[in-house]
């Protein structure tokens, strides 16, 4: 006798209700996506521009740097999970949910054979749509940035110098991608 099939999870309220997997789900315009964990050069992409982002924010008590898992919504159908982002809260405000976080300013992800369509297509969209000022997507073959605003048709490419300004009034933080992708990636072959 089969199995009967599940209900499609197409709300938010479905999703947060799955068992825990150890699986990526996000939730794109009502489509339920499911990502297998990341490999480890990604992960090394997304500590290496973590710890080029800290010093920028340490001062800055409005904004705090987080990393998926996480239960970023930006809007009634769309959840999605970051590789990082910065949010902005109340000086002092202590998070205490991923609700309580809203929408990043900063959201970046780095791309892998299984999420790059659905992070430069329908996530790129989304975080554009929910006002996300800046969107990264971190291409590791081509060891270059794809940086989008709000308002863009076409991303910015980036290979040499990235510069980001948390806040209006503060200071830029100037990312080198040669040398953060040659630290993580090796030298290019």
């Amino acid at each position: 006798m089969a199995m009967p099939a599940a209900a499609p999870v197409t709300t938010i309220e479905q999703l947060l209700a799955l068992p825990e997997d150890a699986l990526r789900h996000e939730l794109l315009d009502g489509v339920h996506v499911v990502t297998p964990a990341p490999e480890l050069p990604h992960q090394a992409l997304v500590r290496a521009f973590a710890v080029a982002l800290l010093p920028a924010l340490a001062d800055r008590p409005d904004l705090e740097l987080l990393w998926s898992p996480a239960d970023v919504v930006l809007g009634a159908r769309a959840l999605v999970q970051p590789d990082l982002f910065v949010v902005r809260k109340a000086p002092g405000q202590v998070l205490r949910s991923w609700k309580e976080a809203g929408v990043p300013v900063l959201a970046l992800e780095v791309l892998s054979p299984a999420t790059a369509a659905r992070d430069r297509g329908e996530k790129r969209r989304l975080y554009q749509r929910a006002g996300v000022a800046g969107y990264w997507i971190v291409d590791p073959d081509a060891r270059l940035v794809e940086r989008w605003r709000p308002e863009d048709v076409r991303p910015e490419v980036l290979s040499d110098d990235l510069v980001w300004v948390p806040a209006p009034g503060a200071a830029p933080v100037t990312i080198e991608l040669t040398d953060l992708f040659a630290a993580v990636l090796g030298p290019v072959a």
